[in-house]
């Protein structure tokens, strides 16, 4: 089978993100947030996607890709013949009246490089995931796309004529392509492009100078650090898996899932990046999220919200072809009804940078108390309670050993929350549940492999119980860790590092493709116990598993090493960056220790 990798790299302000094929076209943009409907969808349906794409003349072609250095501006390079141009695609974002500007705008710059390159643009938005086009119609220097209920309008310098009726031009000029979703440009189209363009370049670089990490991999930590920043809707602080739906898993394993939400569990990994980055508005932003988010009747927080809190998130199954064919293509995420009893824990280890980071005020951490109580109590209710667990099993419930292993991490960072604010009764109850966590991990403890189980009862071995080890369940018992962690590896362990989650039936079968930020989390144990050699090797091994923009799927095919899953996707890359800031921070130590 040959070797599939997704082509495309994404551009984004925070506020919407755009995937940019090699071949120029702008294959998938929901507007107007990560989890409306899309205006461009072609990555799902080449017919019903509808297109925006800037060809040569000829239809022969070749391209390729690059990042501005620092930036999450997107230039696309296209030869043909003696002729060249390029491409750059970017969504503005910078400081304005002491706030960030980031508007519902895509512009892109095309200008000549070699030649004389004649051009093609092509615009063809789409409505109702697809189902039906856009009425276009000119204006002075512009077209309106008419039917969704917002002006969709692309202002431009190009002949407007040329663009309706897609008919090639000469590329004499820099052409600059804004299109906008609600309030339009009305400024100078070339000046006001290159101000923004300038603007937001400068943006991503003071952005990056303000991040603190280990030298070790810098360039690949930069830019899964950038990913994850336009994976934050800032409106509301939430952060979403990926932009992407229903990306498959692997080929015909209809695992296709809608990610365009925020997970609760992916707080605590989240959150462990910006603050080793360094960045706390991202991590402010985030803790607001939370703490607007409402609990049920009962208490209880779903695995998942919309970006904006929202917890009706319908599973519906679309027409649509797929990617690659790949059916179902889903809207919405059915895990929302999922009991998922691993957040609670979660999210209170999310809360304590509030309380032992000296840099956020005594403000900040004041309206945390009654949401810590009730994550307690959440925890203390749902000891003994069967669930879904994080891989999300949908007919399958059980006591998992990664539920009791954040119960008890909750519970520990409750206890010292509680000596920050001196509540005797909070840090009671904390050791409280600790203790009894601790006895249910030990139930799922298996004698004759010296190692942890998925779950009570189970024999299976699965990639979340890793966390055992980089969280510290095992303290200084080295002996412990690696008697479990080789256990793991004997069972998961797939070849150049990557890793299974897990290897038995579950409700669509035996899982096909491993799971990359399980890969990083086995780098991550490897250095905790000392196998630092062979973390590095491992580090080094698994990021070749990356697109040409150095972006990373969920799952890789070891046999193939291939891409698949959504992409790009927000885990994927925080396990890198956590991975590469736990190897730094070993080798900044003296003699590795």
């Amino acid at each position: 089978m040959k070797k599939h990798t997704y082509g495309s790299g994404v551009i984004g302000n925070c506020a919407y993100i755009a995937h940019v094929e090699l071949d120029t076209n702008i294959s998938w943009m929901c507007l107007p947030r990560f989890d409306s409907d899309f205006i461009f969808g072609g990555m799902l349906d080449r017919e019903k996607g509808g297109e925006f794409t800037i060809h040569p003349e000829s239809g022969d072609f070749k391209s390729s890709q690059v990042y501005l250095e620092n930036t999450n501006v997107l230039k696309t390079t296209v030869v043909s013949g003696e002729d060249s141009y390029a491409v750059t695609d970017f969504a503005p974002r910078f400081k304005n009246f002491d706030r960030y500007y980031k508007p519902l705008m895509l512009i892109r710059k095309i200008e000549a490089v070699s030649g004389s390159p004649k051009i093609k643009i092509c615009c063809k938005p789409r409505a109702d995931r697809g189902s039906r086009g856009l009425t276009a119609s000119m204006g002075s220097n512009h077209i309106s796309f008419e039917g969704i209920g917002q002006e969709l309008r692309l202002s431009t310098n190009a002949p407007l004529s040329y663009v309706m009726d897609e008919k090639a031009f000469l590329l004499t000029k820099p052409v600059y392509l804004v299109l906008t979703f609600g309030r339009p440009l009305e400024a100078a189209i070339e000046t006001t492009s290159e101000h923004f363009l300038q603007a937001t370049t400068s943006y991503w670089h003071e952005w990056v100078k303000s991040t603190s990490i280990y030298n070790f991999h810098q360039k690949l930590v930069l830019r899964s650090a950038l990913i994850l920043k336009i994976h934050q809707y800032e409106d509301t602080g939430a952060i979403i898996a990926a932009s992407t739906t229903s990306l498959p898993e692997s080929p015909g394993s209809t695992r296709n899932w809608d990610y365009r939400y925020c997970w609760i569990r992916d707080s605590y990994y989240t959150l462990t990046c910006f603050n080793s980055l360094g960045h706390f508005e991202e991590l402010e932003k985030y803790f607001e999220f939370i703490h607007n988010l409402k609990p049920g009747p009962d208490g209880r927080y779903q695995p998942l919200y919309s970006i904006t809190g929202d917890s009706l998130l319908t599973e519906e199954i679309s027409e649509l072809d797929g990617y690659l064919g790949e059916k179902p293509v889903r809207f919405g995420n059915q895990a929302y009804t999922h009991i998922q009893n691993d957040l609670y824990g979660q999210v209170l280890v999310s809360l304590l940078p509030l309380y032992s980071d000296q840099r956020f005020t005594e403000e900040e951490r004041s309206s945390s108390k009654p949401m810590i109580m009730n994550l307690l109590n959440k925890i203390e209710s749902t000891m003994h309670e069967k669930d879904a667990g994080l891989w999300e099993f949908r007919n399958l419930a059980q006591q998992h050993c990664y539920t009791f292993l954040f119960h008890w991490a909750g519970a520990c960072a409750a206890a010292k929350i509680g000596i920050r604010l001196k509540d005797d009764a909070m840090y009671h109850k904390a050791i409280v549940l600790r203790d009894k966590a601790v006895v249910k991990i030990e139930e799922c403890y298996l004698p004759d492999r010296k190692a942890y189980g998925q779950a009570i009862g189970s024999t299976y071995m699965d990639a979340s119980t890793l966390q055992l080890i980089t969280m510290g369940y095992f303290g200084d018992d080295l002996e412990r860790a690696n008697d479990h962690l080789k256990a793991m590896e004997e069972e998961l362990l797939a070849k150049d590092f990557l890793f299974y989650r897990y290897k038995h039936m579950d409700d669509f079968g035996v899982p096909e493709t491993t799971f990359l930020i399980c890969a990083f989390w086995y780098i991550e144990a490897l250095a905790c116990v000392g196998r630092l050699d062979e973390a590095v090797e491992g580090f080094e091994t698994l990021v070749k598993y990356c697109n040409h923009l150095h972006l990373f799927s969920e799952d890789v095919d070891q046999k193939t090493g291939s891409q698949w899953g959504n992409f790009p996707q927000a885990y994927s890359h925080v396990g890198l960056m956590n991975a590469a800031f736990r190897i730094g921070k070993k080798l900044d130590r003296p003699n590795f220790l």
